[in-house]
């Protein structure tokens, strides 16, 4: 009877120190074993994942299952972006604290218009971007330029090109969004440099 006794406490003893073994060995990051075999294998009892199922996966301890391999073959880079090709006017800045330089852009059979700025004026400004092109094609766009000196574009939607790159022309016009519209700059893909006269 005492050995009964005796098994039952040494079983006891065993369960109770599991989770302390456990939390000392902690979890093996690597997925790999590390040669000294763990209590638990020792002990020939199953590993975490099988124990109380309340574990979390994150917990110490836990095992992740193994990582799959992906059937899909990786791309041996980023896609080779199709050329775009820009003729710009010259950068021009007006007095009132208003940079631009206006472009038009040609890729892939598409033309269109893009004008860059800066608004250090200290308010909100209209910026009205018109591109045109043979046959009095003409498109055009307003956006909204707010206060402050980080940079920003004003681009119009992309058309199908409808003759050579330099029958294209594009003019941004930035102005006070007010009933006077006090223009403030204009600037343009075929703008004279400053100083050209």
């Amino acid at each position: 009877m005492n050995l009964r006794l005796i098994g039952i406490g040494a079983g006891v003893l065993i369960i109770l120190s599991l989770p302390l073994a456990g939390a000392i060995a902690g979890p093996d990051f690597a997925g790999q074993d590390d040669g000294k075999g763990g209590l638990l294998s020792t002990l020939g009892l199953s590993g975490p994942a099988d124990a109380d199922s309340s574990h979390t996966p994150n917990q110490v301890g836990s095992s992740k299952p193994a990582a799959t391999p992906a059937t899909q073959s990786a791309q041996p880079g980023p896609p080779e972006q199709p050329r775009t090709d820009s003729r710009c006017g010259p950068e021009l800045s007006s007095p009132h604290g208003v940079e631009a330089q206006t472009c038009v852009l040609v890729a892939e059979g598409q033309t269109w218009g893009r004008s860059y700025y800066r608004n250090t004026s200290g308010r909100a400004l209209d910026a009205v971007l018109t591109v045109m092109g043979p046959a009095g094609r003409t498109v055009q766009i307003q956006c909204t330029v707010g206060a402050g000196d980080e940079p920003g574009l004003c681009e119009t939607p992309r058309e199908a090109s409808a003759g050579a790159p330099d029958t294209y022309s594009a003019v941004a016009e930035f102005a006070v969004p007010d009933d006077e519209g006090e223009l403030l700059l204009r600037s343009g893909s075929n703008s004279p440099a400053p100083g050209d006269g």
